[in-house]
């Protein structure tokens, strides 16, 4: 593997790498030196400031793309140059046209393509999802999916809508995402919110309704006052049981290992706190991509079409933010 991005992302990869058997990161790209040759030194291997160079120099099967969004596309299409696998951080990228050109470019070249959208392996919602898959909570209602942040203080380049979306594209995605995956494809969206003073939607509530019929709601805000617990929550609402969870972190999700996490199911005799072994959750996506190249198998967990709908609800969530009408897709 070949980390491209040596910030906060590429060293919570690394972290996740290094606990695998089967994969090895030999080789770190990112422009700033400083940044880019502590990360190599933690992984043993060669840093790099340019990605061709790299591509050309280092043993490398596949590429992991932790940089800022607006940078996506560039090295997503370089790895494909070079015939390399390809998993890029989320999100992928901010417009349809960029995201067919990558995934056009990932088919033509005969590799694998994978986006990190990663709530998809969080545990509890992995726990979520086999209640509801399994029937467990009988006809689902209703449900609502919650994130909530103080501003991120990473880099100015966040601050931009054109460099990274804003916390539509980069928080508000995770439960669409999410809640895709739970019911499929989304019929109709609308939307309410607040754009900020550089026009960015950093505080966004969508109603969703969704081909089979399920109505859900996500809200997400990225500009909580200072102080504010990163917050997760998810409730899905079925006429037989619902599932609970709420998380409570630190600031942002530095420090996810001292969260509070619960997650209660109801509608039994009595309330079932259940017990969901807080695994990491990158390191399990990670383990999914680099299994499925071992095997020569398409990855299933999120693929490229579940991508695609994904980035056209949100572009869809957008358009009736600005029109303050619904959007059919």
């Amino acid at each position: 593997m070949a980390i491209i991005g040596a910030g906060f992302m590429g060293k919570t990869h690394l972290t996740a790498y290094k606990a695998m058997n089967n994969a090895t990161v030999t080789a770190v790209c990112d422009l700033n030196e400083t940044q880019g040759r502590a990360l190599a030194e933690e992984a043993g291997c060669p840093w790099y400031a340019d990605g061709e160079t790299m591509l050309r120099e280092a043993k490398v099967d596949a590429i992991d793309i932790c940089l800022p969004t607006f940078l996506h596309e560039q090295y997503a299409l370089l790895g494909a140059k070079y015939k390399k696998h390809i998993l890029c951080e989320k999100p992928v990228t901010l417009t349809l046209e960029a995201l067919d050109r990558m995934l056009d470019a990932a088919e033509k070249a005969g590799v694998q393509f994978a986006v990190g959208q990663a709530v998809r392996f969080w545990p509890e919602y992995v726990k979520t999802k086999q209640l509801y898959d399994a029937g467990a909570l009988g006809t689902v209602k209703y449900a609502r999916a919650s994130r909530l942040s103080v501003h991120p203080a990473w880099s100015e380049w966040y601050r931009k809508p054109e460099n990274s979306g804003g916390g539509l594209f980069d928080l508000h995605l995770h439960d669409v995402d999410y809640l895709c995956y739970l019911f499929g494809r989304v019929r109709q969206v609308y939307a309410v919110g607040q754009k900020n003073d550089v026009g960015c939607w950093n505080h966004v509530a969508s109603s969703l309704s969704f081909e089979n019929g399920v109505q859900a709601t996500a809200e997400g805000i990225i500009e909580m006052p200072a102080g504010f617990p990163f917050t997760m929550e998810l409730n899905v609402v079925g006429d037989q049981k619902a599932v609970s969870y709420r998380m409570r972190a630190g600031a942002n999700l530095e420090d996810v290992a001292s969260a509070v996490r619960e997650t209660w199911l109801y509608g039994g005799a009595e309330p079932e706190k259940l017990d969901i072994d807080p695994y990491d959750a990158y390191q399990k996506e990670l383990e999914h991509f680099i299994g499925h190249l071992d095997a020569g198998t398409p990855i299933t967990a999120i693929t490229p079409q579940d991508v695609r709908h994904v980035l056209t609800v949100i572009h869809a969530i957008r358009t009736s933010l600005e029109t303050g009408e619904p959007v059919a897709l």
